[in-house]
C-alpha cells in the first residue's frame, strides 16, 4: 500500500472559525468554518492529515482540539463516524483519523490562513507590505 503524503492544516481560522480570537490554548469557543470538517474528512482519503497550530505545542491544547473536533464532528456527521469518536485503548491521537502534531510536520502541502505562497522571486515580496496582510476572515 502506498504511503499517503502529509497534508498540514492550520486550526484557528482554517478549521475553527476563530471569530472570538485567542482566549488560551484550551479555549475553543467558536464553530467550525463552514465545510471544513467534511473537506478534512474527504482529504483523509488521499492524505495523512495533520493539524498543526500554536495550540498543538501544548499537550492540553492538543487535547482541547481533539475534544472540539470530536464534538463538532458528532454534530456534523452523527454518532459512529470515525471523526465523531475516539476508538481503542491507545492514546487518542493514535486512534483518531487526524493527527495533532506537536511540531510542524514535513508536509507535502500546508493550508494556513496566515501565509504567503512563495513563487521563487524575493522581489515580489516587499517586507513593508506584509504588515498590511489580512487573513480571509478579516478582509
Amino acid at each position: 500500500m502506498r504511503r499517503k503524503p502529509i497534508l498540514c492544516v492550520d486550526f484557528d481560522g482554517v478549521i475553527h472559525s476563530y471569530t472570538s480570537g485567542w482566549q488560551g490554548a484550551c479555549v475553543i469557543p467558536d464553530p467550525p468554518v463552514p465545510g471544513a470538517l467534511r473537506w478534512l474528512w474527504k482529504a483523509t482519503e488521499w492524505f495523512n492529515a495533520h493539524i498543526y497550530s500554536s495550540r498543538t505545542k501544548d499537550e492540553h491544547g492538543r487535547e482541547a482540539m481533539l475534544t472540539w473536533m470530536v464534538d463538532k464532528s458528532r454534530e456534523e456527521f452523527g454518532e459512529g463516524h470515525p471523526m465523531s469518536e475516539i476508538r481503542g485503548d491507545l492514546s487518542p491521537e493514535h486512534q483518531y483519523p487526524i493527527t495533532f502534531s506537536h511540531e510542524k510536520p514535513a508536509a507535502f502541502l500546508t493550508i494556513d490562513d496566515r501565509a504567503v505562497c512563495f513563487h521563487g522571486d524575493w522581489n515580489e515580496l516587499e517586507p513593508s507590505e506584509l504588515l498590511s496582510f489580512k487573513p480571509w476572515n478579516k478582509k
